[in-house]
């Protein structure tokens, strides 16, 4: 099967796991072994990060088993009920028995349901016979770093971001690179901010639009300089990992666009998406990838074959119903104005806070606003420079905010460093989500205005040392 392919696509392991009996790579971070207590687990587990949007969710426990009450913007999940007609048909799926195993590619009818939304959306041949289907959106960005990359090879991804992107480079043993998304130029980014970046090494470069956590998106302009310098920069077996998961969740007119769509940038992109965010389907965990290859499809199926077995067949018929209904275009405008009056309100809200500044995303369902002058006259960067060094390292000023509201005030949001940690020093944001209902995004801003100008309680907050990352 691997044969098809030039030899320099997929890393060593693809071709070398026969003869080795196993992974043989040495792996270190930064130079050295990292240590594991009597070597119970590998070198690779320590260098595993997390989504801190999951992590606080013990802490959030911890305060409600007290007996307060949280308001959570913390999770980018949609609180709109899974649309009727695609619970309905999940229901009917399983009263008819398809509770089996099933292709471990995905079905046949969602894949082909998946090569048709792409073909209309991003104007190209797509063709079911690439499309993979895997338990969410998660597993391909994982799957595409360990598959597409040897020991040393360069990651390039957006931060913020998505923290998984940062989180599984240093677990392939590969190099992180982080392309820092800048406030003025909206999270966004042109062609010279990523030409710089590029090298020999490079193998993987991730674009995220609409983005989570800025709500960034990029105009046809700067898709195109973009595209320009891969075509002309980037070595031929560079894959550019396009996650276009909130590709219905956008405002103010905007239309998505893909890299894909643009001349020379099909067979060199996978197209990442699902049924997460745009049906309001967290729990269901059907996400899909599109790549350039029938052969690199086949290598991602064995993966699936390696790891899950395959998908439940009645979910996946309720995300080819999603994908084809009518029903669904209604569903997705419902959410899509909710959220937009939600942002609305909430950018005014935050922007008439002292110290706070926020730039009216066009996308997804995150606000990112820079609270750099709350930091400042709370007392939050004289508290984390105090702090021993290593305590310095695990928090940052924002950290401590975020931490503040929630133990103090009972808001959880997430903090920059959340996003990507590599390069993040001295950058003062939060992200706020906004799926959660109007009533109670009107208390977090009243929360977040009260809080800041609440250095006294801080102090007492950052003296007591309990809860600072």
């Amino acid at each position: 099967m691997t044969a098809d392919l030039p030899r320099g696509y997929l890393c060593d392991r693809w071709w070398t796991r026969n003869k080795l009996g196993g992974n043989q790579w040495a792996y270190n971070v930064n130079g050295e072994t990292v240590g594991v207590p009597n070597g119970l687990f590998s070198e690779r587990t320590a260098r595993l990060g997390t989504e801190n949007a999951f992590k606080i969710g013990p802490y959030i426990a911890a305060i409600e088993a007290a007996g307060h009450r949280v308001i959570k913007c913390n999770l980018g999940e949609p609180d709109f009920p899974l649309a009727k007609h695609i619970a309905d048909e999940v229901k009917r799926c399983i009263d008819a028995g398809m509770t089996h195993y099933v292709d471990p590619q995905g079905i046949l009818p969602l894949r082909e349901a998946i090569a048709g939304q792409i073909s209309r959306t991003r104007g190209i041949a797509a063709t079911a016979d690439r499309v993979v289907v895997f338990p969410g959106g998660k597993p391909s960005i994982g799957f595409c770093q360990q598959t597409y990359c040897n020991p040393d090879d360069e990651v390039i991804y957006p931060s913020p971001g998505f923290p998984i992107y940062e989180s599984f480079t240093a677990y392939v043993d590969a190099k992180p690179v982080p392309l820092q998304l800048r406030e003025a130029a909206d999270f966004s980014f042109t062609g010279s901010d990523l030409e710089p970046l590029l090298t020999d090494r490079t193998r993987l470069i991730i674009l995220n639009f609409p983005s989570n956590p800025t709500g960034g998106v990029a105009t046809r302009q700067q898709l195109e300089s973009i595209a320009e310098v891969i075509r002309r920069k980037a070595p031929a077996n560079v894959r550019v990992f396009s996650d276009e998961i909130y590709e219905n969740i956008l405002f103010d007119g905007n239309q998505h666009l893909s890299i894909a769509s643009l001349p020379g940038m099909a067979e060199r992109t996978v197209i990442a998406s699902g049924a997460s965010k745009s049906y309001a389907w967290t729990g269901g965990r059907v996400g899909w990838a599109m790549f350039p290859t029938v052969e690199e499809a086949m290598i991602f199926k064995n993966l699936n074959i390696n790891y899950f077995s395959c998908i439940p067949a009645y979910n996946q018929m309720g995300a080819k119903v999603a994908l084809q209904a009518a029903q669904s275009r209604e569903s997705i405008a419902m959410m899509v104005a909710a959220f937009q009056e939600r942002r609305d309100m909430m950018v005014a809200g935050l922007n008439a806070i002292p110290g706070v500044s926020c730039r009216m995303p066009g996308g997804a369902f995150y606000l990112f606003p820079n609270i750099g002058g709350v930091c400042e006259s709370i007392g939050a960067v004289e508290a984390h420079n105090r702090l021993p060094a290593a305590q310095r390292d695990r928090t940052s000023p924002s950290t401590l905010f975020q931490m503040f509201l929630l133990w103090q005030y009972h808001l959880a949001t997430m903090d920059r460093g959340s996003f990507g940690r590599i390069g993040s020093a001295g950058q003062h944001y939060l992200r706020i989500s906004i799926a959660t209902g109007l009533e109670d995004l009107r208390q977090a801003l009243d929360v977040v205005a009260n809080a800041a100008l609440d250095r006294d309680g801080f102090r007492r907050f950052a003296d007591e040392g309990k809860h600072l990352w």
